[in-house]
């Protein structure tokens, strides 16, 4: 377990992105892989308003479809910590936006409370800086939102250094989360990942199977001969896991305060990440995988 402010949760947890983007899954797949997740030990989920594919659906889907899975879960829902984002949009081409200003922020978190079918969401995200927004002016929409009940702690994502400190300036210790993207394949979030370890913040890495073939079951990657990332294909040789296992263990062993959110379209996958926490990487598999 890990802590995601006063919050215990699995030390990995599960990106929902996949299940409703573009190429996502049936809704039975989809509803199987949520629940997979939660009977392996998952208690960390990670969706956001703008989770949607736009040819064929609507923004909130992946909100929708994550409180579908639970409201079906025969297990203890109650563990579960469903975290949401807002402040980004999609375009009809399939593209991004991103909208920072302080009303919209505070309509897309009301609006994604009724879609999770919760009084208060248990944490709500900035998605990401808007250059045309003062941050500042974004950070006081999550705290209008916390001070009004709407959700219960914070989280910011896609930020550096400076803003994370803003972040903290604005919400004090109700700021409880980054999430950067962070894996083999992308590092340069080192500084961030200090700083959450320096201020007691939850890291949540997305994307952190980046450098590794998308899924062990796909076969071998043809990154594996790729020298930054063929290490961890040899240590999952030697441990007789996925490398996507492998790369999961490095990145909790980097800092007790890193929660991966891996994304996952089949059960498969998910069982295969959430086993990750079990795997106890020794120091020269740790030199061997770099810093």
């Amino acid at each position: 377990m890990r802590y995601v402010g006063d919050v215990a949760v699995g030390a990995v947890g599960l990106g929902a992105m996949p299940l409703s983007i573009e190429g996502h899954p049936d809704e039975a797949r989809a509803v199987a892989t949520v629940h997979a997740a939660l009977d392996a030990g998952v208690t960390l989920i990670d969706t956001a308003d703008s989770y949607h594919a736009p040819d064929d659906g609507a923004p909130g889907d992946g909100e929708r479809l994550v409180a579908r899975a639970l409201a079906a879960y025969g297990g203890d829902r109650d563990r579960v910590l469903v975290a949401t984002k807002g402040g980004r949009g999609r375009t009809p081409d399939g593209g991004w936006t991103v909208n920072g200003n302080p009303d919209h922020l505070r309509r897309a978190a009301q609006a994604s409370a009724r879609r999770l079918g919760v009084e208060a969401i248990g944490l709500y995200q900035l998605h990401k800086p808007d250059p045309a927004v003062p941050y500042a002016e974004s950070l006081g929409a999550l705290r209008d939102l916390l001070d009004a009940g709407t959700v219960r702690a914070a989280g910011v994502s896609n930020v550096d250094v400076a803003q994370i400190r803003l972040a903290r300036e604005v919400l004090g210790d109700r700021l409880v989360s980054v999430q950067n993207r962070w894996s083999p394949a992308v590092r340069d979030s080192e500084p961030e990942v200090r700083l959450c370890a320096e201020l007691g913040l939850a890291f949540l890495p997305w994307s952190p199977l980046g450098g590794i073939s998308r899924s062990s079951l796909d076969g071998a990657s043809a990154q594996e001969a790729d020298p930054r990332f063929g290490a961890f294909h040899r240590v999952a040789r030697e441990r007789g896991v996925s490398p996507q296992r492998v790369a999961l263990a490095w990145a909790l062993a980097r800092s007790p305060v890193v929660v991966p959110i891996p994304g996952a379209s089949r059960p498969e996958s998910v069982r295969d990440s959430a086993a990750a926490v079990d795997l106890v990487l020794d120091e020269r598999e740790l030199e061997l995988l770099g810093p």
